[in-house]
Parts: structure tokens; C-alpha cells; sequence
């Protein structure tokens, strides 16, 4: 196995051919762009429900989604049917994730909506042209739907490529690949799908079972800070990113507040998490980690805080903002 130490060194290496890899890529035609706005903009004007699946280094995940839109609000069901059982309500910003085998409730007001099929924010940010050329590809069909595909790839190797089936009726995303070339790092894609469908009420509630039995209830609570408010920043931003928010939060099975810093480069969001050390918590170990998928962590000491740096690009590109991170003077 390869050791954290020479991975390290290759990335060191690699930053001083950073530019040589950058790609001389032509501009975003002003039609892709118009697909990727009708993607962004299709969950909040559609109801939708089926299953899709999530495919990533050899795991399959299958999971029932119910969507329903209207004047109000936007709500949302999605139930993970594979392996341990998780259930996911949404009413707008507002979560609830149900763990049955625990019994357990966490709630938050999400920061973001990064959910299979609504990956990009709304209001379309045109910062993506400036990070991807986006290319219409061909036209294939997804569950019985015809659909556009679009390829984005990177004007540099600071993140990974994607694909994206955008059904051409309604703007709606069926199918999702991250790519490195030809290499598939991880794929969402609907195998059932039925679009403006009417949506019972009921699909989106707790059945009555869950709704009696006892669970315990954490509610996990975001405070939004202004800019520059938190004692640490980010240094030096790879290009293309840009800091989204600054947040103080009380994460699951934390005993302390967690600092976070959200990045994005309108696509790929990446999360810095400052933790303090407490005497009671065990020794962190530095170094870099690999999540299923896109998602690669990097973790580092800084005095007696731990510095977490999780997000869907490459290592080097985590590496670079971890080490940037420092605590204001």
C-alpha cells in the first residue's frame, strides 16, 4: 500500500505542473449553458417520484424518491432501500432523517440542497463556463425519456468531469456520472420514473407505525455567520473556487460547536471543518481519506484544532484548501 507520506510528495510534485495541464478549452456554447439553467431550474416546477440508483467502486444503492411542488412549497421524500434503513423528509429548507434501527430523528435546516436530481443552485450560477466547458453530446433515452446529454470537462485537473442525461421535455436530470476520462467515479440514474404525476399528501409523511413509536429527536442547528466573522479563513482559494458561507454547527456526536467554511466552484462543493481537540476525544490522525465516490477528505493538525477538508474533486484540490486553512491574528 502506498503510504500517506509518498502521495503527499506526488501532490507537492503535481502543483508545480498545475498550469501545464490546464485545458485551452473554447467557451461554453450559449445553448449548453440554457440546458444546464432548465436542469437547475426543473425540480422546482415538477412533481416527480421513482427510484434511481447510486453505482461507486463496485456499491449499488437503491433509493424511492417522491417530489411534489406547488405555490408554497416543495416537498420531499426519499427512502434509501439498501442496507440500513434511512428516510429523508424535506419541506423546503426544513430536514428530518429518520434511522429506524436506531430509532432516531435528526433535524436541520439545510445550507444546501445537493440531492440527486437537484445538484445545481438556483439561480443558475454562470461560474460553471468559467471551470467547465459544457458541451451538448448526443441524445439518448433514460427510463423511456429522451434526453440531452451534456459533458462538462474541466479546464483544469483542480476538479473531475460530469455527465448529465437532462430530460428534454421537462429539464429534469434522469442520470448523473462524475468521470475522470473514461473512468466512471460514481453515477446516479433513475431506473423508474414517472414526471407530474399528482403526488398524494400522504406519500410524504411518516406512516402511522413511525408516527407512534417513541424515537429520540436531535436537532442539529446551523447559525450563518457574516463574512469574516469566524477566527479562521481560507487563504489561497484554488481557481475557481469561491467561499459560499461561514457557519458555526452542532453536528452529531460532536460535544463542541464545529466552525464551517462551503466552497464552490459552481459545481463541486467542498466543506472545511474546524474542530477543537478536547482531552476527551480521541487522537486525530492526519492525513488523506477516501469516502465512496467522488468524495475525498483530508485532514490536518493546526495547534489543538483538527482541520477536516471533504468534497467531491480530486486530492489535490482538497490538499490545496486544507493547507491553506489558518486562524486569523
Amino acid at each position: 500500500m502506498i503510504s500517506r507520506k509518498i502521495i503527499a510528495l506526488f501532490l507537492l510534485l503535481a502543483f508545480g505542473f498545475q498550469a501545464t495541464f490546464a485545458q485551452e478549452l473554447p467557451r461554453s456554447s450559449e445553448s449548453a449553458l440554457d440546458w444546464l439553467r432548465k436542469m437547475a431550474d426543473a425540480p422546482r416546477r415538477h412533481n416527480y417520484s421513482g427510484t434511481f440508483v447510486y453505482y461507486a467502486d463496485g456499491h449499488m444503492e437503491t433509493s424511492r424518491i417522491v417530489h411534489k411542488v406547488d405555490q408554497i412549497s416543495e416537498r420531499e421524500k426519499i427512502e434509501v432501500l439498501d442496507g440500513s434503513p434511512r428516510i429523508v423528509f424535506r419541506n423546503n429548507d426544513e430536514m428530518k432523517c429518520y434511522l429506524p434501527e436506531s430509532k432516531r430523528i435528526y433535524t436541520e435546516k439545510r445550507w444546501s440542497r445537493k440531492f440527486f436530481p437537484d445538484i445545481l443552485p438556483q439561480p443558475f450560477d454562470s461560474i460553471i463556463d468559467e471551470n467547465y466547458y459544457v458541451k451538448e453530446a448526443r441524445l439518448e433515452r433514460v427510463t423511456n425519456h429522451q434526453c440531452q446529454v451534456l459533458s462538462l470537462t474541466p479546464r483544469d485537473s483542480l476538479r473531475h468531469g460530469h455527465q448529465f442525461w437532462i430530460d428534454v421535455e421537462t429539464g429534469l436530470l434522469l442520470k448523473a456520472a462524475v468521470v475522470n476520462g473514461s473512468e466512471i467515479i460514481e453515477q446516479f440514474a433513475f431506473a423508474q420514473l414517472k414526471i407530474d404525476g399528482e403526488i398524494h399528501p400522504d406519500l410524504l409523511k411518516p406512516n402511522l407505525s413511525m408516527a407512534q413509536e417513541e424515537w429520540k429527536v436531535t436537532d442539529l442547528i446551523t447559525s450563518f455567520l457574516n463574512e469574516g466573522e469566524l477566527k479562521w479563513q481560507v487563504m489561497s482559494l484554488p481557481v475557481g473556487f469561491r467561499k459560499l458561507v461561514e457557519m458555526k454547527r452542532n453536528l452529531a456526536e460532536r460535544p463542541t460547536l464545529v466552525d464551517h467554511i462551503a466552497l464552490s466552484d459552481g459545481l463541486a462543493t467542498v466543506s472545511v471543518f474546524i474542530e477543537p481537540i478536547t482531552q476527551d476525544s480521541p487522537a486525530p490522525l492526519p492525513g488523506f481519506f477516501t469516502s465512496r465516490g467522488a468524495v475525498n477528505i483530508y485532514v490536518r493538525m493546526l495547534d489543538d484544532n483538527k482541520i477536516t477538508t471533504v468534497g467531491e474533486v480530486p486530492l489535490e484540490t482538497i490538499k490545496l484548501i486544507g493547507d491553506s486553512v489558518i486562524k486569523k491574528d
